[in-house]
């Protein structure tokens, strides 16, 4: 078969959809990128994929989605693939509808989140439970990272064969590493006995960076590195004056990281993994954390909740409560010995549940793929 699997972004190539697609390939499928490409694209290039850019956005714009969808149109009907397969909320409306106007065979698509239960305008969020109901019509073959919102996607009859085959990572590459955290730690001249809670994510409002600078004036014994960059693709608020502030009250102990390709070694390296965020689908960053054996501290929102089992593997917080963070944060901050128990249950629940090999299987036989 000839699979076209379409995301918006390189971003979402990379760190999500190329697993799939090296997993497709290996049961000797043909399988096509396509994205709106960047030079991240060209580590999966690098591999031998064809990708196929085209003029996706991630924000509400009506135009730029108008040529998006004609260039999806015409290059479906140019490549003739057996299967597209979907992701994320706008160009997963877009590539639905544009392979059903090109007659695909089968068309299948991945929610790893749903944009109308994200927090927003009350039109914004009608609109997307509009066009994800209408897009349901459509899709042949639905699946979610959340159980949760496989479950709602069917009582709301968006898709009643809605099926959660979750996310995972790599337990090789994810995992404790004693090695690297010495090394890490003597090359940033960061004590063992110094606690380092650590967030990885995109800089944008919703990841909850805000709360967790103010958590963090509230935890004096520990540091703070953030992972992660704003991306070109990126919207809404800037939070460059939150860090600048933040760098004023906390000084050396907020250290900012940027984008990294080593984010397995930074888990390592750190004691304790927080994700403040607003809204999830199902967070790679919790199942990378807990794979590496750190407890995590996350906000009692959808997707987060599925992951972290409250006062096992870590503990879970209201969102937009930088009081209730920080009391989390400094619970374990100040007991290593419970951050050592609650980061052992999680690396054992990951090994249970979020395993990439596992996810993988699951999703190509949902999708028909396996052989």
């Amino acid at each position: 078969m000839k699979v076209l699997e379409v995301t918006n972004s390189d971003f979402a190539l990379v760190h999500f959809i190329s697993p799939l697609m090296r997993a497709i390939r290996a049961q000797g499928h043909e399988v096509v990128g396509v994205a709106a490409l960047g030079p991240l694209a060209e580590e999966v290039a690098a591999e031998g994929f064809r990708l196929i850019d085209v003029p996706l956005v991630r924000r509400i714009a009506p135009l730029a989605h108008l040529r998006a969808l004609r260039a999806l149109i015409d290059l479906f009907r140019r490549e003739r693939p057996d299967m597209v397969h979907a992701h994320m909320p706008i160009s997963g409306w877009l590539a639905r509808f544009a392979a059903w106007r090109a007659g695909v065979p089968v068309i299948a698509y991945t929610a790893h989140g749903l944009l109308f239960l994200q927090p927003g305008p009350l039109w914004r969020r009608a609109l997307a439970l509009l066009l994800e109901w209408g897009t349901g019509r459509l899709t042949d073959i639905y699946l979610t990272v959340s159980q949760e919102e496989a479950a709602i996607v069917r009582r709301l009859g968006i898709h009643r064969r809605a099926v959660a085959i979750g996310n995972g990572r790599d337990p090789a590459r994810f995992a404790p590493d004693p090695v690297a955290r010495r090394s890490l730690r003597d090359a940033l001249g960061v004590p063992e006995e110094r606690p380092v809670v650590i967030t990885v994510a995109r800089l944008v409002r919703s990841k909850g960076h805000v709360e967790l600078l103010e958590a963090m004036e509230k935890v004096p014994e520990a540091e703070l590195w953030v992972v992660g960059e704003r991306l070109p693709s990126d919207h809404g608020e800037d939070l460059e004056p939150y860090f600048a502030r933040a760098a004023a009250r906390l000084g050396p102990r907020l250290r900012r990281f940027g984008y990294r390709r080593d984010v397995a070694a930074l888990l390592a390296a750190a004691d304790v993994f927080v994700l403040a965020s607003h809204f999830e689908g199902l967070p790679m960053s919790v199942i990378e954390a807990m794979l590496c054996g750190l407890p995590v501290v996350a906000s009692r929102i959808r997707g987060p909740r599925e992951q972290v089992i409250d006062g096992e593997t870590g503990f879970l917080v209201p969102p937009r409560d930088s009081e209730r963070l920080a009391a989390a944060l400094m619970r374990l901050v100040a007991d290593p010995a419970l951050r050592q128990r609650l980061g052992a249950a999680g690396r054992a629940r990951a090994l249970t549940h979020y395993t990439e090999a596992a996810v993988l299987a699951r999703t190509l036989d949902a999708l028909g793929l396996a052989r």
